[in-house]
């Protein structure tokens, strides 16, 4: 690995993006090395007495070796395989073992949609440590990010961004992915899922399901939600909503024909919901896909 980082400029199209980069870049420090080096500029570079205070988020990937990082709710190790968080106006040091050194690949970045994106439960200075293991997701990411951000080619930062928001989907999803490995209630959860996608009008008593599986139902409902973001009903629901919406455009069925096939309670109750969840009632949507596919269409 060789030590390189760029320090880049922002303009208000960045800003306005809403995630931007200010820094990325790898660094290989050897044992006993001096850390950090001398050659950051006067915003970053820190020594470990005096720690330091950043205006942005910067995230760390150890690929090799082992250190610290400290910041005002404790002191943390940090392993090949971890990632770490800084996060703005918060007080922080970190630095490797001087008898391991370590390999580390990091950006900094800011933004009004990085704010939303960081404000996950998952991100937090109180666990600031996330231990994902080596990752090829990860290290391409960064890779490509760096790639970006060195050749600065014209709209490079906005590209750049959405390799970050990609990296965050990824750390994300492979924390998710930890209560799951090895599990038998993932290979339930994706029968069920098979199930409801393949019979997506059926009606399900899904304690009964559950118990078929011999599984305890609020352990079920725990893990479904936890593996899809939302409980069995609302995935099963969700599935209907996206039946309804391609039968509306690709069928000239009624609205009521379509709430009964799809098992709706009533269309009615059918029509409130799918307004609620789209904002627009099942008829304005029809129209409105219809009348767009149309005015897309080429002329003859």
């Amino acid at each position: 690995m060789k030590n390189n980082f760029k320090y880049l400029t922002t303009g208000s199209e960045d800003i306005n993006w809403g995630v931007y980069i200010n820094v990325a870049g790898t660094s290989s420090v050897k044992p006993n090395e001096v850390y950090p080096s001398l050659n950051h500029p006067s915003g970053y570079y820190f020594n470990w007495d005096e720690g330091r205070i950043l205006n942005e988020y910067q995230i760390n990937y150890i690929t090799d070796g082992e250190g610290i990082l400290e910041n005002r709710y404790g002191t943390y190790t940090v392993k090949q395989g971890n990632l770490f968080i800084i996060f703005p106006n918060e007080w922080h040091r970190y630095r490797p073992l001087q008898k391991t050194g370590w390999e580390e690949n990091f950006i900094g970045f800011g933004g009004e949609i990085a704010e939303k994106f960081m404000s996950h439960p998952l991100f937090s200075p109180k666990q600031p440590v996330i231990r994902t293991g080596i990752r090829e997701e990860i290290i391409d990411s960064y890779l490509k990010i760096f790639d970006f951000t060195e050749k600065e080619q014209p709209g490079y930062q906005l590209i750049a961004s959405g390799m970050i928001i990609k990296l965050l989907g990824y750390i994300i999803s492979f924390e998710k992915q930890k209560g799951f490995s090895g599990k038998r209630i993932a290979k339930v959860i994706e029968e069920v899922r098979f199930l409801m996608r393949q019979n997506v009008s059926g009606e399900y008593n899904l304690e009964e399901l559950a118990q078929q599986h011999n599984v305890g139902y609020s352990y079920f409902r725990k893990m479904f939600k936890k593996f899809t973001s939302m409980s069995p009903g609302q995935y099963h629901l969700q599935l209907k909503l996206m039946r309804a919406k391609e039968m509306l455009i690709s069928t000239d069925k009624s609205i009521k024909e379509i709430s009964n096939e799809l098992g709706f309670q009533s269309i009615y109750y059918f029509s409130n919901l799918f307004k609620k969840k789209e904002g627009l009632n099942p008829t304005q949507y029809r129209k409105k896909n219809i009348l767009e596919n149309k005015t897309e269409l080429p002329l003859p």
